[in-house]
């Protein structure tokens, strides 16, 4: 939660400096899932939690809400985003097609070097103890995200600035919540090398086909999620409304 946040000593860092920390700490806490999607957003207690004045707050709430993990609502004020199905399938369809593009121009530019560097990307992966131990995917955002690191081989300006820097955060956020399927996370492992593969080969037409169906997969896993929960809300509601009889 907000007061598990380690935070700079008051006072230490100048205004635009402690900002930043902030943003960071945040931005982190809301990604992991600390603090939970629909939490209000207190602006006095993230003030005195931080221990910082209201205006380098709310440049780091200004530039959450950018990333749109912070949605602002009428006369309630900001919220942490928590997205209906029917919104995070369309967040979904919008990486399948976009980072299918963006892999097909990565197979035609990107240089060899950086083709070895994400292989070497995918061998940190495979050392991770959580995917070891099958309970998840490494997470790491930036140079150490596979996908990161393909759109921007992409040589695509557009499409870096939506899906490395609009987007990247509110999508990392879903790809934790959702990265501990179990058989999920060896099951993208080996997608990732295939798409690399392809990509080596410098077939592009495979790569964005073989990205479309690594995202559209987690797309699936996302929908069973949710179709498991709506039954076992069911199957809750019918045994209360029983027990109330």
């Amino acid at each position: 939660m907000l007061d598990a946040i380690e935070l700079p000593e008051p006072g230490q860092e100048d205004p635009e400096t402690l900002s930043e920390q902030v943003f960071r700490r945040i931005q982190a806490a809301i990604v992991k899932g600390d603090i939970a999607p629909g939490s209000k957003i207190s602006e006095p207690e993230l003030a005195r939690t931080y221990g910082i004045s209201r205006g380098p707050l709310r440049e780091a709430i200004h530039r959450l809400e950018g990333q749109r993990l912070l949605v602002r609502i009428p006369h309630i004020g900001a919220r942490v985003v928590s997205l209906s199905h029917a919104e995070l399938i369309e967040l979904y369809e919008i990486r399948e097609s976009l980072e299918g593009m963006a892999c097909r121009l990565a197979a035609e530019r990107m240089t060899a070097a950086e083709i070895d560097e994400l292989r070497a990307v995918l061998d940190l992966h495979e050392q991770d103890a959580a995917f070891k131990a099958g309970v998840g995917y490494y997470q790491q955002e930036g140079d150490f995200d596979f996908h990161y690191r393909i759109i921007q081989g992409s040589g695509n300006k557009t499409l870096t600035q939506m899906l490395c820097g609009e987007l990247y955060q509110l999508v990392r956020m879903y790809r934790l919540q959702f990265s501990a399927t179990p058989n999920r996370p060896r099951q993208a492992f080996a997608e990732h090398h295939r798409i690399l593969d392809a990509i080596a080969e410098r077939d592009g037409e495979l790569a964005e086909l073989l990205m479309r169906r690594h995202i559209g997969a987690s797309k699936r896993n996302i929908e069973r999620h949710f179709a498991i929960s709506m039954g076992q809300g069911a199957s809750s509601k019918a045994t209360k409304t029983r027990g109330e009889s």
